[in-house]
């Protein structure tokens, strides 16, 4: 299940057991979308904070692999010191604010881009081994890598032959 706040959208990452078999979910639009295709919407509410200060919210991929899931979220205009990443219990943020080297001579007369900041957040599954997330940032793309916990990987089970 994804809810939304304001400018803020939470997310559900891996698996929602309200899915069936196929129940992995990924963001879709500010709902979620499941495997099976069921669409979502989101209750909505305001937040002053919020309103003062709107946030973009960064596009991201979610990619699933037997050991873990990874994120690519596009925060162009970020630079690493204005990012921000906090894991609260299985609840992961991502925040960032856009900076543009401007000399402090210009002035400018007209301007239709505003420099933002980006805001996501996401529920974790309690597959998921947050603790173990490692991040990278590289031309405006933001990868996190989140492991699955020992107890969600795969295991081979050996056969005894007695």
């Amino acid at each position: 299940m994804a809810t939304e706040t304001g400018q803020n959208t939470e997310s559900s990452v891996g698996q929602n057991p309200d899915a069936g078999q196929s129940g992995n979910v990924v963001s879709a639009g500010g709902g979620t979308t499941s495997a099976g295709g069921n669409v979502q919407a989101p209750p909505s509410s305001q937040n002053r904070a919020e309103q003062e200060e709107p946030a973009l919210l960064p596009p991201v991929d979610v990619i699933e692999d037997a050991g873990g899931i990874t994120l690519y979220a596009d925060l162009p205009g970020v630079p690493k010191e204005n990012l921000s990443l906090q894991l609260e219990r299985d609840r992961l943020t991502i925040e960032g604010r856009v900076a543009l080297d401007m000399p402090q001579e210009i002035q400018s007369n007209f301007a239709e881009v505003r420099l933002g900041r980006y805001r996501r957040v996401f529920a974790l599954s309690k597959e998921l081994d947050g603790e173990q997330t490692s991040a990278e940032l590289k031309n405006g793309v933001l990868k996190l890598r989140i492991p699955k916990a020992q107890h969600a990987q795969p295991r081979k089970i050996a056969i005894n032959v007695t």
